[in-house]
């Protein structure tokens, strides 16, 4: 199997989001291999050991993508056996020519902290303290407040909002008992330009519900649809927003989310 190694002098992030997404488009499978913190040529040395390695032990040359500000670093590894691409390199020089600044390499600028970090660091302690309905004092405070029966995605989709885009989410489950007569409640109404519905298909619903409790009514096809359905109609009756997370990833959910909610990214 080929080898596919993203490496930086900082948290290498930038390596993986960019080799990830040009690995995506091809049918090949890869081990991934993720050098961090290669920051010096001590380092480095290491570094290009591991790759050469990798070569000598499947024949086929490891693909490198990579992010050095020093570019005594960045030398050491591209002489190593694998094939190296570097995402800064190719687009620097043209931003560069179209702004008329001077490009300032610094380590870690893209992952730092600053003033968006601190909306993340914000974003998630909110996230976590105002999970799966424990308290809805502090909702005046939400960017956006996920509703759902329960298993439908909710708590994953608000952290990686939270970590990903700085936004406080909030998220509130419907219940076995709120079945019946759904209507939304007090808290919910209050904050009614905030909600935004999770569905999910009933025969994944139940598939979830069954590994986590096996052979409950919770678990049980009855339920699934009844709560289902009338989630659903809550939506419409309401005109929530909501989308089915069955084939999405968080990924995927978030992005829409942010979307369609119209909500303000505080990381780029």
């Amino acid at each position: 199997m080929r080898t596919a190694f993203y490496i930086s002098d900082g948290t290498a992030l930038t390596s993986e989001t960019f080799g990830h997404a040009i690995l995506s488009l091809f049918p090949v499978e890869f081990q991934h291999k993720t050098l961090p913190f290669i920051d010096d040529a001590e380092k480095a040395l290491r570094a290009v050991d591991e790759i050469n390695s990798a070569f000598a032990e499947t024949g086929e040359r490891p693909l490198i993508f990579h992010t050095f500000v020093d570019p005594a670093i960045k030398r050491v590894i591209t002489t190593s056996d694998g094939v190296c691409y570097d995402f800064l390199d190719h687009y620097v020089a043209p931003v560069q020519a179209e702004l008329g600044v001077a490009a300032q390499p610094k380590t870690n600028r893209t992952h730092g902290l600053n003033h968006e970090y601190n909306f993340r660091i914000d974003a998630i302690n909110y996230t976590l303290e105002n999970d799966d309905g424990v308290t809805t004092r502090n909702y005046p405070e939400a960017d956006i407040i996920l509703i759902g029966a329960s298993r439908t995605g909710k708590t994953p989709t608000c952290i990686y909002l939270a970590l990903q885009y700085g936004i406080k989410a909030a998220n509130y489950p419907l219940t076995e008992e709120d079945m019946g007569h759904l209507e939304l409640p007090y808290e919910l109404k209050m904050q009614r330009h905030k909600l935004f519905g999770l569905t999910i298909d009933v025969d994944r619903l139940q598939s979830i519900r069954e590994a986590r409790r096996a052979n409950s009514r919770y678990a049980s096809l009855e339920q699934c649809q009844l709560e289902i359905d009338e989630i659903e109609g809550l939506y419409r009756r309401e005109a929530i927003p909501y989308l089915n997370s069955t084939h999405a990833s968080v990924e995927e959910i978030a992005a829409k989310i942010m979307t369609i909610a119209k909500l303000k990214r505080h990381r780029y």
